[in-house]
């Protein structure tokens, strides 16, 4: 591939973001390039530039992509469910599996690698969505509650399930998928 070919690819930052996250699942966050993602991408070292400021940049926007992959794998398996309090749950478990088969993603997006203003802001944009879907399976499974119990039932739901998500990826314990159900249940 020719690098005036790959260079005029109608969407180059997706290119980026793509190969990047191909990167950073074989070297992780501290490895990654502009450089190398431009190498792969068969484009100058300077073509990223153009879309991406800097590292942090290119990472916020892997993170975002990861954000979005992040909030349809929630919002689906709540919709998927028989019962709301099943869609928190499955929600729950939908999180933990995401971390579990996207552990260098699942660190980009909520670990400290990404840390300029700018990316933080981002990322902040970004997760957002997966954040409201959390929200609406809480308000879902528990629509009588009044907004203070609320509040603490989502920081509830999203402490155990990143905890378990945290504590997999992190090889500091091992459950099954039956097993983190249960755990997570016990917040449905």
């Amino acid at each position: 591939m020719s690098t005036s070919k790959s260079y005029h690819h109608s969407d180059l930052a997706g290119q980026l973001i793509k190969i990047g996250l191909d990167l950073l699942r074989e070297v992780g966050p501290a490895d990654l390039s502009l450089r190398a993602v431009a190498r792969r991408a068969g484009v100058s070292a300077m073509a990223p530039y153009r879309h991406f400021a800097d590292k942090d940049a290119l990472l916020a926007g892997i993170a975002g992509h990861g954000f979005d992959l992040f909030a349809k794998c929630l919002t689906d398996a709540a919709a998927r469910a028989a019962t709301p309090a099943a869609g928190l749950r499955d929600q729950g478990c939908a999180y933990v599996g995401f971390a579990i088969a996207e552990p260098a993603l699942f660190r980009l997006m909520f670990g400290p690698m990404i840390s300029s203003d700018p990316a933080q802001a981002s990322l902040a944009r970004a997760g957002a969505p997966s954040f409201m879907a959390l929200e609406r399976a809480v308000q879902a499974a528990h629509p009588t509650a009044d907004d203070a119990a609320r509040h603490i039932r989502i920081l509830a739901c999203w402490s155990v399930a990143h905890g378990l998500a945290c504590l997999i990826v992190d090889g500091k314990i091992a459950l099954s998928p039956d097993m983190i159900a249960q755990v997570i249940g016990t917040l449905s």
